[in-house]
């Protein structure tokens, strides 16, 4: 990819104050875009626009819950008055709770998929409609996870809704590509961010070991080291751009070889 090859372009990032969304927010930046920056923690968003800012681009930081229509609406039209029109999406608000499948409560079930697929069918529909009233081309990229292709035990809501997020990825791809907008995902593992850290806390507190060695095992196997959420990003930034029109509809891993397909 160019190193530029989103100059001009103004993409919005949801879950950007921490981990990979703030990797991608910064991956953006330093492709040529200005980046509208929502989360629910302002102290997140501060550092995040501080590295947008660092690499000469604009930043806008947005307060807001993805799941409220209203405020994604909101959040939108700050956009739209202070960078520009939207050219491209990034759904990267997720949540996870960790708990044995026999134990899995309907509110725990109900508040990931709430966040981590309603919140990102909220804010497709939104920047799709703002894209075609614009009449502009724009890209949309969710944030899944290995986790949606693979299942990994004491997270079956989280697996369940990031396979969600797939599938709902083609559909979105199908019905909008006729309208110039281009929608994909990628699937992380093996990250190095606060939310790897709290599982595998969950899990050390459970089975009796180290929680620091325990993480320090959950990386690719075929990689000496944790994959940082700026690499993330790149591999975001690329499906964001006009290079990336060929590919539609897709979950690319981005979890250094983990998962077979």
């Amino acid at each position: 990819m160019a190193t530029m090859a989103l100059q001009g372009k103004r993409i919005l990032v949801t879950g950007a104050g921490q981990g990979i969304g703030q990797g991608i927010a910064r991956a953006i930046a330093e492709a040529g875009a200005d980046v509208a920056l929502v989360d629910l923690n302002p102290r997140g968003l501060e550092e995040t626009s501080r590295l947008v800012q660092e690499v000469g681009r604009r930043a806008l930081s947005l307060v807001a819950d993805v799941v409220d229509a209203e405020a994604v609406g909101r959040a939108l039209e700050r956009m739209l008055a202070e960078l520009g029109p939207v050219d491209g999406l990034v759904n990267n608000a997720g949540v996870i709770v960790m708990e044995p499948a026999k134990e899995t409560t309907r509110d725990a079930w109900d508040h990931q998929f709430d966040v981590n697929v309603w919140g990102l069918m909220n804010c497709c529909q939104a920047a799709a409609r703002q894209m075609t009233a614009q009449g502009t081309h724009g890209a949309i990229v969710n944030v899944a996870s290995n986790a949606g292709k693979v299942g990994y035990g004491n997270m079956a809501a989280y697996n369940a809704s990031k396979a969600a997020v797939i599938n709902l990825t083609r559909t979105l791809s199908t019905e909008w590509s006729a309208d110039g907008i281009n929608v994909n995902a990628v699937c992380p593992g093996g990250v190095d961010t606060p939310m790897l850290k709290r599982a595998a806390e969950w899990v050390a507190e459970r089975i009796g070991v180290d929680a620091d060695e325990l993480y320090a095992g959950m990386k690719p196997k075929l990689m000496a080291r944790h994959i940082q959420p700026i690499e993330v990003g790149r591999v975001v930034a690329f499906l964001l751009s006009s290079d990336a029109r060929i590919i539609c509809g897709q979950s690319i891993n981005v979890d250094g070889g983990d998962t077979p397909y």
